[in-house]
């Protein structure tokens, strides 16, 4: 059985898909061949769990060709960086040349030529590439990571919900990135007839407000704060170190605060159960599980 190619199998802190997809893969007894960045200690915990360890530059061609070899399909993610353009590209190619017949890769659940954020025009452009490469594409769509929020919430003290979302009634489109690895991991493994090239992925749909109940029910009393973007820039600078997913933040806000309550992508969908195999994870489900012994 020819191995699963999974990118970002060493994980991150934007969520770890590939870390996740992974596990479940390896859990299901099926050979996967982890890409990683760097030869370090998360690799060799890939090894441990049993999976073939690559390394390689998803920028860089000739690292791609050989990992990519052998491979029928794979998983593509990509943190929100400088590169996602040259990364996707030199993915494809050599998805094209190597012959690949399926790839999940993650994207962003208003990724559109006039999205409201530069990194979703990008991840659109992104959609494109992969789709013309002939690679049987699957663009998994996600809606903003409970690690996203929980990250601030963490850097906060776990105190505060330190974000200019406008009044307590914005609403925000959220999901776990276990049930993004889930539907990622099904669709890697599925038979039978092509799926459709886009999926999309809401678990859960809360206003301000209810992000704020939802980690009370889970033990954490957090006071919504309200920085200006001008305030919140500041912060958020030295505590992502990347220009790139600042800029993206900034616009994710700026646009969530410009919907207030309602747009024709905020609904919880169907994906999560039916190719993922189980209902979506409530974001107090979420903190509990990651947060309490």
């Amino acid at each position: 059985m020819e191995p699963i190619l999974v990118t970002g199998a060493a994980g991150g802190t934007q969520g770890a898909t590939g870390r996740l997809v992974t596990e479940l893969l390896l859990e299901r007894g099926l050979p996967v061949r982890a890409l990683v960045r760097t030869d370090d200690h998360r690799a060799a915990r890939l090894r441990d769990l049993g999976a073939e360890v690559v390394t390689a530059d998803l920028r860089e061609i000739t690292t791609l060709l050989p990992a990519l070899r052998g491979v029928r399909r794979a998983y593509l993610t990509y943190p929100v960086t400088e590169g996602l353009l040259t990364a996707t590209a030199a993915f494809a190619a050599a998805a094209r040349q190597e012959g690949l017949e399926r790839v999940v890769a993650v994207s962003q659940l208003a990724a559109d030529p006039h999205a409201g954020t530069p990194h979703m025009r990008r991840h659109w452009l992104a959609e494109q590439v992969l789709t013309w490469a002939g690679i049987g594409a699957v663009h998994l769509r996600a809606a903003v990571f409970f690690e996203n929020l929980d990250f601030l919430v963490e850097s906060s003290g776990r105190r505060e919900l330190p974000v200019p979302l406008g009044p307590p009634g914005t609403v925000v489109p959220l999901i776990a990135a276990a049930d993004v690895a889930r539907v990622g991991a099904g669709l890697l493994t599925a038979t039978g007839p092509d799926p459709d090239p886009i999926c999309r992925l809401t678990g859960q749909i809360l206003t301000v407000e209810q992000i704020v109940e939802s980690y009370a029910a889970a033990g954490d009393a957090l006071t919504y704060t309200r920085p200006s973007p001008d305030e919140w820039r500041d912060r958020a600078l030295p505590l992502y170190g990347d220009a790139v997913a600042v800029e993206h933040l900034d616009h994710l806000w700026a646009l969530f605060r410009a919907i207030g309550s309602h747009h024709e992508l905020y609904e919880v969908t169907a994906a999560i159960e039916e190719i993922g195999g189980g209902k979506p994870q409530t974001l107090t489900e979420f903190v509990t599980s990651r947060h309490r012994p």
